[in-house]
């Protein structure tokens, strides 16, 4: 009964806790908060003096006093503290304080999350003002996000490539027959990058500057313009002083090959070991990837080359996991079943 009238003064939340973004859906009103998952703080009081987007853009430039941190590491919770400051701020701004009550919160989780890093998500959940905490996997919420029939008793395969991880999972039934999570995707393609121009160039780029590079530069499979010349600004490893170097944008895709190569073996390793009539599906149906890492160019056509089987990018590949979830949250009496809390 309790729980009935709780329900009538407050409004549900899903949540895609990203280890790049952060993204929440608001029960009845869709998508009302997507930000950077970056918290800048003060080290002697731990006060917030930052948090998304404004956080995000201090990065490499904060005073001394100051720190700018990421509290999620490969999709989990690594500084409890502060992660339970960036997601009780996040629910304040999207609940707006307009309810008196405590909301139920679905929150999205790698598959292979271990039992100690449900709990601290849970508890940090709570902690921020949940009232409720369920967990769903997220290549499921993906996959319900893009659509495919879950429901049916025929295999489907997504391929989410977020941040800090990518998840690659079979479903049929509402359930995950198999699933594959590598700690490799966005922030692992960033240090690549980074790595190859310090090492090729000497050159010594920023975190946010690696990000843009990749997203206007990068591409996974050859293109028209690979021997374009782009321009890239940095510091110089040996002296330091601002340098400005031109490099080829296939160089790109040379710096980008270990992590590319990881999630194609990823998602083979899993068509390797799904059961014979599912994977008949997956080669009628082919293949769907979603996560901000879908939209690195040429990265259907690579996947679809190293499987021989038919790869698109969701409609919305950066909010299929929180449309998902907030689907979920819509329709939580025929959704139940795929929480795994």
């Amino acid at each position: 009964m309790l729980g009935k009238i709780l329900g009538l003064f407050s409004k549900d939340m899903a949540m895609d806790l990203g280890t790049a973004n952060t993204l929440i859906y608001l029960k009845g009103k869709g998508i009302v908060l997507n930000e950077p998952s970056v918290l800048a703080y003060y080290t002697d009081t731990n006060k917030v003096a930052a948090i998304g987007a404004e956080a995000k853009s201090f990065i490499g430039r904060v005073p001394k006093g100051m720190e700018v941190i990421r509290p999620l590491k490969d999709g989990v919770i690594s500084d409890f503290d502060m992660a339970q400051k960036m997601i009780k701020i996040f629910l304040e701004r999207a609940y707006r304080k307009t309810n008196i009550f405590k909301p139920r919160l679905i929150v999205c989780v790698p598959s292979g999350i271990t039992q100690v890093e449900k709990k601290a998500v849970i508890d940090a959940s709570l902690a921020a003002g949940a009232r409720e905490v369920y967990l769903i996997e997220e290549p499921m919420a993906a996959a319900i996000g893009a659509e495919l029939e879950i429901d049916k008793p025929k295999g489907s395969m997504v391929v989410d490539i977020g941040g800090g991880t990518t998840e690659v999972a079979v479903i049929s039934l509402f359930s995950i027959v198999y699933s594959e999570s590598v700690r490799v995707a966005g922030d692992e393609m960033d240090e690549a990058i980074s790595r190859y121009l310090q090492k090729k160039y000497k050159l010594l780029v920023g975190e946010n500057q690696a990000e843009e590079i990749k997203i206007k530069y990068g591409s996974a499979y050859p293109m028209e313009d690979d021997q374009e010349e782009v321009e890239i600004t940095g510091k110089d490893v040996v002296d330091g002083i601002p340098k400005r170097v031109k490099i080829k944008r296939k160089e790109l895709r040379e710096a980008l090959r270990d992590p590319l190569d990881a999630i194609v073996e990823a998602v083979k390793k899993a068509l390797e070991r799904t059961p014979p009539e599912l994977a008949s599906d997956i080669y009628d149906s082919g293949i769907v990837i979603t996560g901000g890492g879908a939209l690195l160019k040429g990265l259907d056509r690579l996947i679809g080359e190293s499987t021989g089987l038919h790869v698109q990018v969701a409609d919305d590949p950066l909010t299929s996991v929180v449309l998902g979830t907030g689907k979920a949250l819509e329709k939580m009496k025929l959704y139940r079943r795929v929480f795994i809390n």
